[in-house]
């Protein structure tokens, strides 16, 4: 049996635990695999794992022997599964893997902003404390996360965590899904009464037709003025020159966001330009616990689907 990974250096230095692979067959890892070069890439695999290779039908269509994908993520829009539907190739997701991981960084994101830690180390670092005649000098505004309103767009196992940190911190928790999900940590309700109401908005839903740039304009325009707004879902739930147009005119107070519409980020993205947004490169999900968990998740899928009894099968 042939496996080939064709984005390995999506996993980062997980090197020794990729080597758990070896017990299924042959294993070929490339770093990286552009749009061009996948389909002589995976021509003899009988498998196949990726992270955000798009895998065209095109692609796969060159590969008779391809019968499985796994995939070291939960999102499968680089997946046409239509095709894969129609030739019986199996498609396997890694659900739920980073969901602490996500959560945490949501809240160091919405941290950094108001308690303005990267500020005052920069002032210390700088000389500014040394050069001060008190002993706290007050520099910059910062606020409490106690009494804010967070409105969380998407409630599944991410939503939820992000949530029960809120509930921690005594916020107000709002929140809007498509199956209309809550819990006793929120309050449901719709998506224009949530923009309107929440200090800050965090995105955790996934990229599909429904979701794809429902933040534009209309919508940032129906934010309380001066919100904070997250993304670590996906970039192409924002339409990001709607996004930087509402920080620069400051309707919104800031933005934080983990992922953008094309990644790597291209130099004309209308973020680079945008005021009071901090940016990371898509590494919410990236923890060391949490590629190690994912890895062991991508390979109990494909032993669950050798035994013929395939679990987190994608729709």
């Amino acid at each position: 049996m042939k496996i080939v990974f064709t984005d390995s250096d999506t996993v980062g230095r997980s090197g020794a635990e990729l080597d758990k692979l070896n017990k299924f067959g042959e294993v070929v890892l490339y770093k990286n695999t552009l749009p061009e070069e996948l389909s002589e890439r995976i021509a003899d695999a009988d498998i196949a794992l990726c992270n955000k290779t798009i895998f065209s039908a095109e692609a796969m269509n060159k590969a008779p022997s391809l019968r499985y994908i796994g995939l070291f993520a939960t999102g499968y829009n680089n997946i046409d599964t239509d095709y894969t539907k129609k030739h019986g190739i199996t498609v396997c997701n890694a659900g739920s893997y980073s969901t602490d991981a996500v959560a945490q960084h949501t809240f160091a994101l919405i941290l950094s902003h108001y308690s303005r830690v990267h500020d005052y180390d920069s002032f210390t670092k700088s000389g500014g404390w040394i050069k001060t005649e008190v002993f706290a000098p007050i520099m910059y505004e910062a606020h409490e996360l106690s009494g804010k309103t967070i409105g969380i767009v998407g409630y599944g196992s991410i939503g939820r965590a992000v949530a029960k940190i809120a509930r921690a911190f005594n916020m107000r928790v709002l929140c809007y899904s498509r199956s209309k999900k809550t819990d006793e940590n929120a309050e449901y309700t719709d998506i224009d009464t949530l923009l309107s109401s929440s200090d800050i908005v965090t995105v955790h839903c996934p990229l599909n037709k429904e979701s794809e740039k429902m933040f534009n304009r209309e919508a940032f325009s129906k934010f309380k003025k001066g919100a904070l707004f997250i993304n670590t879902a996906r970039g192409g739930v924002v339409d990001e020159q709607a996004l930087c147009d509402a920080l620069n005119s400051g309707h919104l107070g800031a933005a934080a966001v983990d992922t953008v519409c094309f990644e790597p980020m291209r130099e004309d993205c209308p973020l680079l330009l945008a005021k009071n947004i901090i940016i990371t490169p898509h590494i919410a999900w990236a923890d060391r616990e949490t590629l190690s968990r994912l890895i062991d998740i991508v390979i109990g899928n494909i032993e669950a689907y050798l035994s013929g009894t395939p679990i987190n099968t994608v729709d």
